[in-house]
């Protein structure tokens, strides 16, 4: 397989995200096959190795979830790859990770459901899931890729967002951007950042495993390094022991979601097309924005003031982004391949400022820029 960088490369989604996470340093794969991701895992069993790497292929995707958190607490950036039934055998798993503080990602490449749906189909049918679909309050980073490029951009974004703040990420793409091949360049080594986890400064003996800090980000010892360390399920002190006090309890899960929240600013990313002057916006993410960027420039040649706000982070949603352009819009349009799932949160941030509506399709076909601009037409009259 062709790997230099510098030179044009046909790339499906899929391929995309595994150049991706071996640009940002990932070295151990974990997973299980399962349609429309498992390009993902047979290309990663086949390059892991040549860069001393490591691929496994898991008997089910619990036990996926499990190994890559462990491959994580021993030093190794970590990912694994499915579709919707084997996220939902994750999800148990992830808030282990979540509530361990431990980094490592999840590509989630989503498919007609719920149960075995629409396998070879496209939908985007886990936006809700990867927000909630593990019990317990908890903050999560889910992005979104709409192309082949972003599916290798936002791998290496992932893997920079799990590392720095200790904490799984879910890249969520769908079966139309996992598959679609395009010509990508692919940057060479320093091109983009690649971040590493904070690790201890001080000797194994005087470390405290979930010390506060002001990012709100404790230091990561690595196991086989000397830093040994409790890492357990249960709600637990600094020092990573079970705890029932109140008064390490509290402090502990706000930390939590601090480490996420002080950070918006830096996590919370939109892209926008001719939407400084639109009368009337389009809100999409994922294969649909693919849709939606064609349709509002097919829209403005017909003379409709239209505009795009592609949502890349779903969650924590990007509220600071998307409501000043509530506040200015004649309407919006959030088109989605699901009953409505985003569309909840941009109704939810509305708050009346202006009028939203959807277009919503769950047969498993493509969401069409004719359909967006018909949409947007009769928005603009109305």
């Amino acid at each position: 397989m062709d790997t230099a960088t510098g030179q044009p490369r046909l790339l499906q989604g899929n391929e995309a995200v595994v150049e991706g996470a071996l640009y940002a340093g990932c070295r151990f794969f974990a997973g299980y096959p399962i349609t429309p991701a498992t390009e993902i895992s047979e290309a990663m069993a086949l390059r892991l190795p040549a860069v001393d790497g490591t691929f496994i292929q898991m008997e089910d995707e619990i036990a996926s979830m499990g190994a890559i958190i462990g491959a994580s607490l021993a030093g190794a950036k970590a990912m694994t790859a499915t579709s919707g039934p084997g996220f939902s055998l994750m999800q148990e798993n992830l808030g282990f990770g979540v509530i361990a503080e431990v980094p490592c990602v999840i590509v989630d490449v989503m498919r007609g459901g719920p149960s075995t749906g629409l396998p070879t189909h496209v939908s985007q049918g886990d936006v809700q899931q990867a927000r909630w679909g593990t019990h317990g309050d908890h903050p999560i980073i889910v992005l979104s890729a709409a192309t082949t490029w972003e599916c290798f951009e936002l791998t290496v974004k992932a893997f920079n967002f799990a590392e720095k703040y200790r904490t799984p990420v879910i890249l969520l793409t769908d079966e139309v951007v996992g598959h679609t091949r395009e010509k990508i360049v692919l940057p060479p080594p320093g091109a983009l950042e690649v971040v590493d986890r904070p690790k201890p400064t001080v000797p194994p003996d005087w470390y405290i495993p979930y010390a506060d800090t002001a990012s709100g980000v404790p230091p990561m010892g690595i196991f086989g390094d000397g830093y040994r360390y409790h890492v357990t399920g249960l709600t637990h002190d600094v020092r990573g022991f079970p705890t029932e006090r109140a008064d390490e309890i509290v402090p502990f899960l706000n930390r939590l979601f601090r480490k996420i929240n002080q950070h918006f600013h830096e996590i919370m990313l939109v892209q926008e097309e001719l939407a400084a002057d639109a009368e009337v916006l389009v809100i999409a993410y994922g294969s649909v924005a693919r849709s939606a960027r064609r349709a509002v420039r097919e829209a403005r040649e017909q003379g409709i003031k239209a505009g795009l706000l592609q949502l890349v982070t779903l969650w924590p949603f990007p509220r600071q982004l998307v409501e000043p352009h509530l506040k200015r819009v004649k309407a919006v349009l959030v088109p989605e391949l699901n009953l409505g799932q985003m569309s909840r949160e941009v109704k939810r941030v509305n708050q009346g400022l202006t009028r939203v509506e959807t277009l919503n399709r769950i047969d498993g076909g493509l969401i069409t820029p004719g359909e967006i601009v018909e949409r947007l037409t009769k928005l603009q009259g109305a």
